[in-house]
């Protein structure tokens, strides 16, 4: 008779009376980074020079504008609509320029094409000091220069479109598959066939959808220039604000929405029929 051997016991693991998500370390400087989000919330509305009898007052006010906007004033809708026209071209317009000017900017940007470093930080130069600067400072300036009217919010707004739609199109150019630009060199082609044929279509579903997303704000933008003199919605809105007639400043806020919409139904259906 033989003897079978005793099983060894199972082994236990001794459990935690509780789980902390965070060691007291972690806790210490999460709460040290709400402390001094605290005091820099503070600080801030510390040193801000705010008169808080008007923002109290700010409800009843704003009760009394919308009160004297309605209803609205259709007298001067046919000149309105005229200069909103006007706004749509000053975008389209901006838009154009700005992508033919951006193409070239984006390939000196895009590490993968660029001839060299110089002409690497060239065109990333250009494109921080496009985007660094907002539409309506280059509207000033512009008007400065070229006078009132929408020539000063064409090229503002295109050089403000530079920034963005060549960052974006520099970093598409960037991001593509080499392969096929390998096996088209390895074949001798040259550069120009290269572009044409291994970079331009891959880049092109990002063409579209930047173009079309930076005529979309385009458009927006272009209905604040005429505030500066730019040219305009924006300068029949101001005039309305100067003379207090705020049933027609109603209707140029209505219009102007209505506007923003149509644009994101159009931008919406190009994306559909383009992408």
């Amino acid at each position: 008779m033989t003897d079978t051997p005793l099983s060894a016991p199972p082994l236990r693991t001794a459990i935690p009376d509780h789980w902390d998500r965070f060691t007291p370390r972690q806790r210490l400087a999460r709460w040290a980074g709400l402390l001094a989000a605290a005091i820099a919330i503070g600080w801030s509305v510390g040193s801000i020079d705010v008169i808080w009898a008007w923002v109290w007052d700010a409800p009843q006010q704003m009760g009394d504008l919308f009160g004297r906007m309605v209803p609205p004033d259709t007298t001067n809708l046919a000149t309105i609509l005229a200069v909103l026209w006007e706004t749509v071209n000053i975008a389209t317009i901006a838009t154009i320029f700005a992508v033919a000017v951006s193409l070239p900017v984006a390939w000196l940007a895009a590490q993968n094409t660029t001839p060299n470093r110089a002409t690497l930080w060239l065109g990333r130069f250009i494109l921080v000091s496009s985007r660094s600067i907002n539409t309506i400072i280059w509207a000033l300036l512009f008007v400065a220069i070229f006078g009132p009217g929408i020539v000063a919010g064409i090229v503002a707004i295109m050089l403000r479109s530079i920034g963005f739609v060549g960052k974006l199109l520099g970093e598409a150019i960037e991001e593509i598959d080499t392969r096929p630009v390998e096996a088209l060199e390895a074949t001798g082609a040259s550069r120009m066939k290269v572009i044409l044929y291994a970079i331009v279509p891959q880049v092109m579903p990002t063409f579209w959808a930047v173009t079309i997303l930076r005529w979309d704000i385009n458009l927006r933008e272009s209905t604040v220039l005429g505030l500066v003199g730019a040219g305009g919605i924006g300068i029949i809105l101001q005039s309305a604000i100067d003379t207090f007639k705020w049933q027609e400043a109603a209707t140029v806020l209505l219009c102007i929405l209505a506007l923003v919409v149509l644009g994101e139904v159009i931008s919406a259906w190009l994306r559909r029929r383009i992408l």
